[in-house]
């Protein structure tokens, strides 16, 4: 969502500052009014909520404040802000399920990027959900309710960071931290209306990581600038995570014209394309060179497949299988009986992507296309019906535009493009080289302007929700 929309209880970082700075607003107030808004959430965002310690935490905010005036803000970039962490991500001081029955053994300690959230003054205000480990790109799981779009209950808000998006739309935080194996931060992003960044890979550390080298952690905000700027405190690297080689993240301030190559994929749904192509002449309008381009990678969806496989079947033993989401159970089995072979041929086929796409990106700045070719589907599916049976390992082919770029690396921006049609949001993805993090967001931002902003969940008036599934509280 763009400059100028309402954003309910959480205004978003940038013009939360603003009102703490002039005095119009206390971080004490934010909080319980984020707090409430959380009690009363039926999409089922969330699953565990931070309590007494988020308003203890807003407290010293405003302490600092008082104490420091605008000073504050140059020690703690983030004061007040209101952040919500994806439940794969470990924290500190409320419990991290994972999405899964299956016991949690990882130490209870914040993950690098919370810990830099907070050390900056943002709010952890509670935990959202997620498919069983992220398997998925829905939120279906077996310990509650499928996460639900805003825009419609009926219809998923996509995953696996489902929760955080829902959250994000809602108003329910300022900011989301959540993570992207192959597409987990965009997909959502785009069918509940609003910004998910997934940085090159590295930029954010990633501890404890994913052995498949595909995971991301990303931001997601309702504006490209919130999520830049929860990504930039995140980001740098970190000595226990040996792939986090990236440092901070720059701005990027250049309007120079750019060479756009914009990628269609089949099953883009006629809704989606009307929404996203808006984007072609918002490129144009301000003097980019834009052309139609196919990128194509043989075997590549069998090859993320088999390396997801290969991970998932290491992290799930045979005595695990009871309490295993049945989805994920299948592509476990596919794991287990995949050879060492198979495997090395899945990274050769990475290898061949990675090398077109290091041409593709000799030749234009950015590329840009529909985030997710079809719309938000039923709540209760992994997938729209074509590719809904776990058996036949399709369960992330719908989104063709998300994966390749885990597979690369390359960073990745989902901005709001409007609402198609039947009233459901869909977003334009950009793209850029791996490290091109800035020029990335400063295009995005700049899309965004010329996009304009979408109307608020609240105000599309979809169908009643159905009851809220109960959260956690943490005091």
């Amino acid at each position: 969502m763009t400059a100028g929309q309402s954003a309910g209880p959480a205004p978003g970082p940038a013009r939360l500052r603003e009102l703490l700075a002039a005095g119009e607003l206390t971080a004490e107030r934010h909080v319980r009014t984020v707090l409430d808004a959380i009690r009363a959430d039926t999409t089922g965002a969330y699953v565990a909520v931070a309590g007494e310690g988020a308003l203890r935490a807003a407290r010293e905010a405003d302490a600092l404040i008082r104490e420091r005036g605008a000073a504050a803000w140059l020690e703690r970039p983030l004061l007040g802000v209101t952040v919500s962490v994806k439940d794969l991500l470990q924290t500190g001081d409320l419990p991290t399920g994972r999405g899964s029955l299956l016991p949690n053994t990882r130490p209870p300690e914040d993950t690098p990027a919370v810990a830099r959230l907070r050390a900056a003054g943002a709010v952890v205000v509670g935990k959202t959900a997620t498919s069983e480990y992220g398997w998925s790109a829905s939120t279906v799981r077996r310990v509650g309710p499928p996460v639900r779009n805003p825009y419609d209950p009926r219809r998923t808000a996509g995953g696996s960071s489902g929760g955080a998006a829902a959250a994000v739309a809602t108003g329910m935080c300022d900011g989301a931290l959540g993570t992207d194996g192959a597409g987990s931060v965009r997909i959502p992003a785009a069918f509940c209306g609003v910004v998910g960044y997934k940085p090159s890979y590295g930029r954010i550390p990633y501890v404890p990581g994913s052995i498949e080298r595909l995971s991301h952690q990303g931001t997601l905000a309702r504006r490209v600038e919130d999520a830049a700027a929860l990504a930039a405190v995140a980001a740098g690297p970190h000595p226990y995570d040996p792939d986090s080689a990236l440092g901070s993240l720059d701005p990027e301030r250049s309007s120079r014209r750019l060479r756009v190559g914009w990628v269609e994929y089949e099953r883009t749904g006629a809704g989606v394309r009307e929404v996203t192509e808006r984007a072609l002449g918002a490129f144009a309008g301000r003097g980019h060179r834009v052309e139609r381009i196919e990128v194509r990678c043989d075997g590549l969806y069998p090859a993320l497949v088999d390396i997801l496989a290969a991970a998932e079947a290491a992290a799930t033993g045979p005595e695990d299988e009871e309490l295993c989401d049945p989805g994920r159970l299948e592509v476990v089995r596919h794991g287990r009986i995949l050879s060492g072979t198979a495997v090395i041929r899945a990274e050769e086929v990475r290898h061949a992507l990675r090398t077109k796409l290091r041409s593709v990106m000799d030749r234009y700045d950015i590329l840009a296309m529909a985030t997710v070719p079809v719309e938000p589907f039923d709540a209760g599916a992994i997938a729209p019906e074509w590719a809904a049976d776990p058996r036949d390992l399709l369960w992330l082919a719908w989104s063709p535009a998300t994966y390749p770029f885990n597979m690369t690396g390359q960073p990745a921006v989902s901005v709001p493009a409007g609402l198609t049609p039947a009233g459901l949001p869909a977003g334009v993805q950009v793209v850029g080289p791996v490290g091109a993090d800035a020029l990335v967001l400063a295009t995005a931002a700049r899309l965004e302007t010329d996009l304009g902003a979408l109307p608020a969940p609240w105000a599309a008036q979809p169908p009643p929700a159905p009851a809220a599934l109960p959260v956690v509280e943490r005091i």
